[in-house]
């Protein structure tokens, strides 16, 4: 699935919601889902099942927010991230750090 396609889906599917919520609560929510993802990565053993689900629950409600201010992420990603680094314009990066 393209991200404009998850897109779209999380459209239909949740942006009335979303706008009823609003960007405060809903970025309230992107945090939760963050704070879900350190705990997980800060234990013993790495589940990555769950580690999965908090990155796509991550991923969704950023969408959400960008459905929010009509914002088209996929175009957003790909302007900011071409297919090489922005700053040596290299593929792979080489940066110096």
């Amino acid at each position: 699935m393209r991200m404009s396609e998850f897109q779209a889906l999380l459209k239909k599917l949740y942006l009335q919601k979303d706008l009823n919520r609003g960007i405060e609560s809903t970025y309230i929510w992107l945090i939760e889902e963050i704070g879900e993802l350190a705990t997980l990565l800060n234990a013993q053993e790495l589940d990555k099942t769950k580690i999965s689900e908090e990155l796509a629950d991550i991923i969704a409600w950023t969408i959400s927010i960008a459905n929010i201010l009509n914002i088209d992420i996929e175009k957003a990603i790909v302007s900011k991230y071409p297919n090489k680094c922005k700053k040596c314009n290299s593929s792979p990066c080489n940066c110096v750090k």
